[in-house]
């Protein structure tokens, strides 16, 4: 008789490719956006160099735009740092949704997974989460193709800035909530969830009539959070 082949192990890599088909969604969503904020960054006086490193380091849409805002009139450094600071404290309400997920992750992989989590991949690992334990390989790479793709189209939009004098006409920024809505509307699959989201678009609403910035945003979502736990609790009851 002759040996049986066995056929190699695939490795992590259909695990990657599924991540990476996931965040197609997010792509769509971040290119265009990050173009925006490349030629924008550009307009501001930021050089090529400085404005790319800003994608890969900080990673964060708002923060940026808020950035190169507060960088093109001349803000000082610790302006910048600590409204961008502000702006980006969901991220901590974020963190700790994902942190009963990723208890069986080392140090490193949690530190690198926070490190790219954004708005969009935030919703996106919320619906994977709630289906169960996710591999490592196939959720990192959700985050790195939705990185790749933020940082490609910052790229591009500092290579054309020249050549756009104005990007509002275009509607590049319509992608983002665009593609957030999308996201959102696959997690709407019961009446807490839908009763959570309206209470926290209404609460939105109502803190920017307020003026009240970020912090609106935050307490948004708190409050949203918990009518969506009271609607689920009575309907359980």
């Amino acid at each position: 008789m002759g040996s049986v082949r066995t056929l190699p192990a695939a490795g992590p890599w259909p695990e990657i490719l599924s991540g990476m088909r996931q965040a197609l969604p997010i792509v769509l969503g971040y290119v265009p956006v990050g173009f925006a904020y490349g030629v924008l960054a550009l307009k501001a006086g930021l050089p090529a160099i400085p404005a790319a490193l800003m994608s890969m380091i900080v990673f964060a849409g708002s923060a940026q735009f808020i950035a190169v805002g507060l960088l093109a009139v001349g803000a000082p450094a610790l302006t910048v740092i600590l409204t961008t600071f502000v702006v980006n404290l969901r991220h901590l309400l974020m963190s700790a949704a994902m942190a009963p997920h990723l208890r069986q992750w080392s140090r490193p992989g949690v530190a690198w997974f926070c490190f790219q989590l954004t708005d969009e991949t935030f919703a996106l690992h919320a619906t994977r989460f709630a289906r169960g334990p996710m591999s490592r390989a196939e959720t990192l790479a959700v985050n790195a193709t939705a990185q790749t793709a933020w940082v490609g189209g910052s790229i591009l939009g500092i290579l054309c800035g020249g050549l756009i004098g104005d990007v509002k006409p275009l509607g590049l920024d319509f992608a983002l909530p665009a593609m957030f809505l999308a996201l959102l509307a696959g997690q709407l699959g019961s009446r807490p969830r839908i009763a959570t989201a309206l209470a926290a678009a209404c609460f939105s609403l109502l803190f920017l009539t307020l003026g009240w910035g970020p912090w609106g945003v935050i307490a948004a979502c708190v409050l949203g959070a918990t009518f969506g736990s009271g609607v689920e609790s009575w309907t359980r009851s």
